[in-house]
């Protein structure tokens, strides 16, 4: 082993010298270690809002945050986020994350795909509320009183209310387009009713638009009575409207910013869903048993039979499959778009009402009012992957694709929040 050659000695005042400035350098050394250990404290308690998951609220708590913009203050711009990594969803399971409630009585929860999930209220409220997809805590509470005269309806003079029911994004998730079950003020007539019917007197009703980027309604559109669902479409040229009480599917232009025509559907148009290509939609006629396919460029309808009461409908992915809640059946059918045939229909619980889809496209998610459930199926062959208990009469649901989390709504004033991942 090779010895090292020793130091050549130094005289005593060198030492001390050297001694010295070595106190001096361990002193510093032990200075900028405290700084450093300072640092990266305050950094901890601090945080950082795009990296620090928000606590959430233990079941019956408002999940609000305590900091942050008023609930009726200017909003902030949207979130953004990056999807996270998930494994399949069918490989996954439904776990409780939070419930938020408050002043709310929702009918339908919608995400935005670009950082936001809506809650609509319906008259109960007068709101359309607000969280952000990844803190699910309340970003803003939208009240549904507007000045229809300024947004371009001089015949309704001074404020009027609405009654938020449902919501559907374009595809960027700029706008959201929310219809209202009713409208209160004006010279509005009848107040809508669900037992309405063609002709009888009850009075058309408004899609409001919301900028997501302001949090505010900057545009309205006069549809027919009592509208239901909204669908835009993929290419964002249309958003069509299904009108419960006029039997009629309203078709607003994007571009134009009006509304083109109203097709005749038939009793009770309910669901609405658009093929991925943007050529043709499928309407749920949930007073009978059958799905109205229309053609979204010549407006041709054509009746298809798929079982008792269809409610809300979604696509597959790829085209070939349209799934539909059979509310009066108590099932779900998976329907075949180019056989017009159900291949599968299994039974999930009492009254399916609204069902969404994974990202994935691997599974299904449904609720079941009067069973207060939620159950998640598999797309393929429709097998029952999970139920769970989720509240006295879940009606709507959303699956939300960058936190990759499924958004139930309790129409006795809550809202469910589960992970799937």
């Amino acid at each position: 082993m090779t010895s090292t050659p020793p130091e050549p000695r130094r005289s005593a005042r060198a030492d001390r010298r050297a001694a010295i400035r070595r106190r001096r350098l361990s002193a510093l050394g032990v200075l900028l270690l405290l700084t450093a250990v300072a640092v990266w404290a305050i950094s901890s308690a601090g945080g950082s809002s795009s990296s620090v998951e928000a606590s959430t609220a233990p079941p019956g708590k408002t999940a609000e945050a305590t900091t942050g913009p008023s609930t009726r203050g200017a909003a902030t711009p949207g979130p953004k986020l990056q999807p996270i990594k998930a494994r399949a969803s069918d490989l996954a399971r439904l776990k409780l994350r939070t419930i938020i409630t408050g002043n709310i009585s929702p009918k339908s929860v919608a995400a935005s795909g670009s950082g936001y999930v809506t809650a609509q209220n319906m008259m109960y409220s007068h709101t359309v509320t607000v969280y952000g997809a990844k803190s699910m805590r309340l970003v803003k509470t939208i009240p549904d009183q507007v000045n229809l005269a300024k947004l371009g309806y001089p015949q309704y003079p001074g404020l009027v209310q609405g009654a938020p029911v449902e919501a559907d994004f374009s595809p960027d998730g700029r706008y959201g387009y929310v219809s209202n079950y009713s409208m209160y003020g004006g010279n509005f007539g009848p107040e809508g009713q669900d037992t309405c019917s063609a002709g009888d007197g009850t009075s058309r009703s408004f899609v409001y638009r919301i900028d997501m980027k302001s949090l505010k309604i900057d545009r309205a559109y006069r549809v027919g009575a009592v509208p239901k669902v909204v669908a835009v479409t993929p290419n964002n040229q249309y958003v069509l409207v299904s009108n419960w009480c006029s039997w009629t599917m309203s078709v607003i232009s994007v571009k134009q910013g009006r509304v083109l025509r109203h097709v005749p559907i038939g009793r009770y148009p309910r669901g609405i869903s658009v093929s991925p290509s943007g050529k043709v939609a499928y309407v749920a006629m949930m007073g009978g048993s059958q799905l109205i396919r229309v053609d979204l460029k010549t407006w041709r309808t054509t009746p298809m039979e798929v079982g008792s009461g269809p409610r809300a409908l979604e696509f597959a992915p790829d085209g070939k499959s349209i799934f539909v809640s059979l509310n009066a059946a108590g099932r779900v059918a998976k329907f075949d778009t180019k056989t017009h045939r159900v291949r599968y229909s299994p039974n999930t619980g009492k009254q399916p009402r609204s069902l969404t889809m994974s990202s994935d496209g691997k599974t299904l998610y449904v609720v079941n009012y009067e069973s207060g459930t939620v159950t998640k199926l598999r797309s393929r062959d429709m097998q029952p992957l999970q139920t769970i208990t989720a509240c006295e009469h879940p009606i709507g649901i959303t699956y939300e694709p960058l936190m990759k989390r499924v958004w139930v709504a309790c129409y006795g004033g809550s809202i469910r929040v589960y992970d799937d991942r």
